[in-house]
């Protein structure tokens, strides 16, 4: 009698590792779509991220006992990765263990020597590549055939097998269709082209990949999904959004369709906006999008060195009329440690950032990533960088050490405050305003060692409050606004002006007749209010605050000001 040999099913195990729970990668769901149809392939996934013990992974992944161990190594994730592949390494020398991500970007030949309990990694667009690896991953001598595939065979010698690219972009299954793709996360990722028409020496997108986008039709069918799973929240990983205007304008159409379900994060190029993309976005729906504006630096000698495209008077005429459109928001980008860019600039950038209004003012520290230009040139360039990830710059010939720390200091202190609705009216008027506003409270918080510690948004309000009370006491009635907009107590020390009671209530509609130029911010008033006053001046000019005694409300629910 003839017996038929049951194929074995193959294990793969994916670690999904992360900074947070709250974050999430496409790599494996773009990867298991175009396999998912494969039955002689099981496949698992142990998530976890960089703050739980490796220990924990490597007992989760070790109780599957796969033959092969897959991953994506990012900035911050990658050497907590190394830990645990290189545990279970020890324990299952028989698995194989294959790396992707946009670390492997650069030359992979000295990892590969340093890191061999790590068997092979893929350089470029996986999805072609990685489906390929995987009807040979136990036949080594075949290797040399998969596109991207870097890697050390039997007998110690290197193989690269250059980058990986999908030519046919629309063609892939999108990673919406895989069984592994989170829903759970409060967002989710959507590309609609792939390569970027920049050539940013920093970034891992400027190395000549071609455009390739997907037609609307299918961005829609996606969409759909999306929508019927309840997700609002969606961000485009287009690395410039805007490259093509007729794709563009096209796009943010079909967003206005999914409003008010919907809200759509960007990437766009402030250089880029003729007028009819202006016009557009001037009519979009508010709260429908939030532009990331990649700004850089506000000078044109460090764009030049950034080898960035577009003029930096055409960005910065983009950048204002962006910040100008109260129906969206604009995040700006600034990145220390460019060539060229001194911590001064930096401090009057952010000022100049906040004249425009911007949404948001993210500062970056400069990271070398592999196979960029940048990197490349580094010497030549004067810069100096870790070599181990995140590969921060550490010194410039424009900045130094100790003055990249300070702007890692000014950055959480602007995401504290400026990037944070309750304080950001207030924190804007002070850099706007006061000239040494920024060095002086980043002083202070340092001083006490707060900047470096989670506080609180009562407690960064509070900080505020003093350092007004004892530097610029004319804005210490815009930080106590703050506060009780806030919805925060009005026993605590920064609503210590606020005054209360039955006979100041008695008070407001004399307070009305004394002052013609009241006017009702919000709200409308009723006898049946708590009503609090703030005086702003001396002169009986001040701000009127209304409370509901029936509801639960924490927040003002009427407001009125007067001179």
């Amino acid at each position: 009698m003839l017996y038929r040999q049951k194929k074995k099913t193959m294990k793969i195990l994916w670690i999904d590792l992360n900074c947070s729970y709250a974050h999430s990668s496409l790599a494996l769901p773009a990867l298991h779509a175009q396999l998912a149809q494969r039955k002689d392939i099981e496949w698992n996934v142990v998530r976890t991220t960089t703050g739980e013990s490796a220990g924990i992974a490597v007992d989760a992944v070790y109780a599957h006992r796969p033959d092969v161990i897959a991953a994506t190594a990012w900035l911050f994730t990658h050497e907590h990765l190394l830990h645990i592949i290189g545990r279970l390494k020890a324990l299952m020398p028989e698995a194989t263990m294959i790396l992707g991500g946009p670390e492997f970007l650069g030359d992979n030949k000295e990892y590969m020597l340093r890191h061999q309990e790590v068997d092979a990694v893929l350089r470029g667009e996986g999805e072609e590549s990685f489906a390929k690896w995987i009807d040979v991953w136990n036949r080594r001598e075949q290797w040399s055939d998969i596109s991207g595939l870097c890697y050390i065979d039997d007998n110690g010698h290197y193989h690269d097998g250059g980058t990986a690219r999908v030519m046919e972009f629309d063609k892939l299954m999108p990673p919406e269709e895989s069984q592994l793709f989170c829903w759970e996360k409060p967002f989710v990722q959507i590309e609609t082209t792939r390569g970027c028409f920049n050539s940013c020496a920093f970034c891992v997108s400027g190395m000549g990949d071609p455009m390739r986008s997907l037609t609307i039709e299918k961005i829609r069918q996606r969409l759909d999904r999306i929508k019927e799973r309840g997700i609002r929240d969606v961000r485009i990983l287009d690395r410039t959004f805007n490259y093509n205007l007729r794709q563009a304008m096209a796009l943010i159409n079909l967003f206005a369709e999914y409003h008010p379900h919907m809200r759509f994060h960007l990437e766009i190029h402030p250089a880029l906006l003729p007028q009819p993309l202006r016009e557009l976005l001037a009519t979009m729906p508010k709260g429908l999008l939030h532009l990331e504006a990649g700004i850089q630096s506000l000078r044109q000698e460090v764009l030049d060195s950034s080898k960035r495209k577009g003029t930096l008077e055409q960005a910065l005429d983009g950048l204002r009329f962006l910040c100008s459109l109260d129906n969206l928001v604009t995040h700006a980008d600034l990145i220390a440690g460019l060539p060229h860019y001194s911590l001064q600039q930096i401090y009057e950038d952010i000022k100049t950032l906040a004249r425009y209004r911007a949404g948001e003012i993210q500062l970056e520290s400069l990271k070398l990533l592999p196979g960029t230009a940048m990197r490349r040139d580094a010497k030549a360039l004067g810069i100096r960088f870790s070599p181990l990830p995140p590969y921060e710059v550490l010194q410039t010939e424009s900045i130094g050490s100790s003055e990249l720390q300070e702007a890692r200091r000014l950055s959480r202190l602007l995401d504290a405050y400026y990037n944070t609705a309750a304080w950001q009216g207030v924190t804007r008027k002070l850099i706007t305003t006061e000239e040494d506003f920024l060095i002086r409270f980043l002083e202070y918080l340092t001083k006490h060692n707060y900047i470096d510690q989670p506080m609180s948004l009562e407690r960064r309000g509070e900080l505020l409050y003093l350092f007004c009370m004892d530097n610029y006491t004319s804005h210490v009635p815009a930080v106590t606004e703050a506060w009780i907009e806030a919805g925060m107590s009005l026993r605590k020390r920064p609503a210590e002006k606020v005054k209360s009671g039955k006979a100041v209530a008695e008070e407001f509609d004399k307070w009305i007749t004394c002052h013609a130029n009241t006017h009702a911010v919000y709200g409308e008033y009723n006898k049946a209010l708590r009503m609090f006053f703030l005086p702003t001046d001396d002169g009986g000019n001040g701000i009127w605050f209304g409370y509901e005694n029936t509801a639960q409300h924490s927040a003002p629910v009427f407001k009125m000001v007067a001179g």
